[in-house]
């Protein structure tokens, strides 16, 4: 008997209360099979309380609380775990704040069926950002250009934040083992996942910066993705991320 195939959109928060109602009514429509899980790192703001009150309005809606800000990372990989303990087919990675499009998500939906991971790529048709001050911009490009050369990483947008897995490669990746918190923390899953030969597409998008809320970009992210890249490379050519 075939069940039903479903795919969780993992939302981590942090102070996202002006976003957080408006992007769950935006992809919960797109497709059924689509159900969220918010992870809320404590956010003082108040964005718990309106996670909770969506999860008992609407069906798909769950929520996780962490106890304190430990970093994208760490809310991922707890997500991660709660999508696969409950057999969830497709696992999302996706920001709160509308920086990634809703209307991607029907790309994603329909290239997972042939990849293992599907990468929303920046950079891989031109430059797709909007709203972003020249200096990120190419901060964030040849960060891109230097994950390249210092790992061997054949993505051209290692950083990004939006993303397909099946269930099978957060499965076959020791999550305990991630120890990257911060932006980095994408480069290294993709790493894992490379190393492991599941096939990784990247798929174009239109990043648009936030209107709402604040960035949570900061020099300490910027010094862990400097010198961890470098990690990285050592444990992939000691055979540890495989």
């Amino acid at each position: 008997m075939n069940r039903t195939v479903r795919a969780l959109i993992i939302f981590p928060t942090y102070n996202e209360k002006d976003n957080i109602e408006k992007i769950v009514h935006a992809v919960l429509p797109l497709d059924p099979r689509i159900h969220v899980l918010i992870v809320d790192d404590s956010s003082p703001d108040g964005t718990g309380e309106i996670a909770d009150r969506l999860s008992n309005e609407l069906e798909k809606v769950n929520v996780l609380h962490r106890k304190k800000k430990e970093g994208l990372g760490r809310a991922y990989i707890a997500g991660f775990k709660w999508a696969i303990e409950r057999g969830y087919d497709y696992i999302f990675e996706m920001d709160a704040d509308f920086s990634h499009g809703p209307e991607y998500l029907k790309d994603f939906l329909r290239e997972i069926q042939d990849y293992d991971l599907v990468l929303g790529s920046r950079y891989i048709s031109g430059v797709n950002v909007i709203n972003w001050p020249m200096t990120r911009l190419l901060l964030s490009y040849y960060a891109n250009v230097y994950t390249r050369i210092v790992t061997g990483l054949p993505l051209r947008d290692a950083t990004g934040g939006f993303k397909c897995f099946r269930r099978e490669v957060l499965e076959a990746i020791d999550l305990d083992a991630v120890t990257s918190s911060g932006y980095v923390f994408q480069i290294e899953m993709s790493m894992r996942a490379w190393k492991k030969g599941f096939r990784i597409k990247e798929i174009p998008i239109i990043f648009v910066d936030r209107v709402a809320g604040s960035s949570k970009m900061s020099k300490r992210i910027m010094r862990e993705a400097i010198w961890k890249v470098w990690s990285l490379r050592m444990q992939s050519m000691l055979g540890r991320l495989g």
